[in-house]
C-alpha cells in the first residue's frame, strides 16, 4: 500500500462519548514511577531539528518476519495476510530506519502500547497540557471511532480536519496525535506507524496488536 490517506463526514460514533467524557476538563494522566515494560526509549525520544532525515534501509518482508521471530512477535508460519503486511511494513519502515535497531524500534511501537505507563513520562504530560491538546485528542478519537480503519487517505483526512476544526498546525497537532496513537513522540516514522496499526490488529501475531480505536480508547481512558 502507498503511505498516502478518506473523504468523508462521519456520523458520531456511540463510543465516542466516551473520548467527550474522558477528556473533560477535569481529566488528568495518571502518574507512576514504573517504566513502561518493553519501552526501549522515553515516547519524548526525537531527533533535533537540525539532524538530518535517516537515510533509510533495504528492507524485505522476510527480515522484518526475521525481527518478529526474535521478539516473539510472530511465530513459525504465516499467512498470505500476514506475508503482505510484512511486506507493507518493509515499504513504510525501512526508508524511516538508520539501521536495523532504529527498524526493530519502530516495530516495538506497534507491538506493545500501554498508554498509563506511557503517561507516567514527563514528556508525555508535557505535550497533553499544552493549549489546544485536549481539542485535538477529542476530535482524533471521534473520527477514529466513527470511521473506517486508518489507511493512508482517511489519515489524511483525519489530519486535514484537525487542522480546520482545531486550529492547530505543526507540533501542536502532530505531538498529541503521535503520541496517542504511535506510544511516541516525534517526527513523521510516526505516521507510517500508525497506518500499519489496523491491518496488524487483524492478523494472528503472536503477539496481538492493538488498533488505532483500542489505542486512543485506553489512552483516554488513562488520562481519566
Amino acid at each position: 500500500m502507498n503511505a498516502a490517506p478518506l473523504d468523508s463526514d462521519p456520523a458520531i460514533h456511540p463510543r465516542a462519548q466516551s473520548v467527550d467524557r474522558v477528556l473533560a476538563e477535569g481529566g488528568t494522566p495518571h502518574q507512576t514511577n514504573d517504566r513502561p515494560i518493553d519501552r526501549p526509549l522515553d515516547p519524548s525520544v526525537e531527533a533535533p531539528a537540525d539532524v538530518p532525515e535517516p537515510r533509510g534501509i533495504a528492507v524485505s518482508g522476510a527480515q522484518i518476519a526475521a525481527l518478529l521471530r526474535e521478539r516473539g512477535w510472530l511465530g513459525d508460519g504465516t499467512t498470505p495476510e500476514i506475508e503482505d503486511w510484512l511486506v507493507e511494513a518493509a515499504a513504510l519502515l525501512g526508508p524511516q530506519a538508520e539501521d536495523l535497531a532504529a527498524l526493530e524500534d519502530l516495530l516495538t511501537l506497534i507491538f506493545h502500547y500501554d498508554a498509563q505507563g506511557l503517561l507516567a513520562w514527563p514528556a508525555s504530560h508535557a505535550v497533553i497540557v499544552r493549549e489546544s491538546a485536549r481539542e485535538v485528542l477529542r476530535a482524533l478519537g471521534t473520527m477514529v471511532l466513527a470511521g473506517p480503519a486508518l489507511d493512508s487517505g482517511r489519515y489524511k483526512e483525519i489530519v486535514a480536519a484537525l487542522r480546520t476544526g482545531t486550529g492547530s498546525q505543526g507540533q501542536k497537532l502532530f505531538y498529541p496525535v503521535r503520541l496517542a496513537l504511535a506510544g511516541r513522540i516525534g517526527g513523521g516514522a510516526l505516521d507510517r506507524v500508525i497506518l500499519l496499526l489496523d491491518g496488524a490488529a487483524t492478523l494472528p501475531f503472536r503477539s496481538q496488536v492493538k488498533s488505532n480505536r483500542q489505542r486512543i480508547l485506553e489512552f483516554c481512558a488513562a488520562m481519566d
